[in-house]
């Protein structure tokens, strides 16, 4: 198996802090945006497509700040994970969301554009377009 390479992306969004995290931590937040239907139980988080599903266990959180999940697919693969950060500038209190992620060297462009994607959809739920 090839290890998988780290890579953050950073997207500023319109949104308060607090409404961005009910949107990255909550199954009615999640499947507005990353994908059409989740369910969790306890830590477990199953993420629903037209014809699949993956589970994800919640690794942590932090209220209004972050979340972190791992694809249990990925269970041998102790070192990858997906995190969404939501950052305010101190000044400016811009918000941005940080995604930090792991892929295949050779997928990493559709992976960063897989997210681009999402967070497009995110920010139109939002009205934040």
């Amino acid at each position: 198996m090839d290890d998988k390479v780290k890579f953050e992306i950073e997207f500023p969004i319109q949104a308060s802090p607090q409404l961005l995290y009910q949107y990255i931590s909550t199954p009615s937040g999640l499947s507005e945006w990353f994908s059409d239907n989740v369910n969790s139980r306890g830590e477990l988080f199953t993420f629903i497509w037209d014809d699949s599903e993956e589970q994800a266990k919640l690794l942590s959180k932090k209220s209004g700040e972050r979340v972190k999940y791992r694809w249990l697919e990925d269970e041998d693969d102790t070192i990858s994970y997906f995190e969404i950060k939501i950052q305010v500038d101190e000044i400016t209190k811009d918000v941005s969301l940080i995604v930090t992620d792991f892929a295949e060297d050779d997928e990493i462009d559709e992976s960063k554009m897989l997210w681009e994607n999402q967070i497009s959809s995110l920010k139109q739920v939002l009205g934040s377009v």
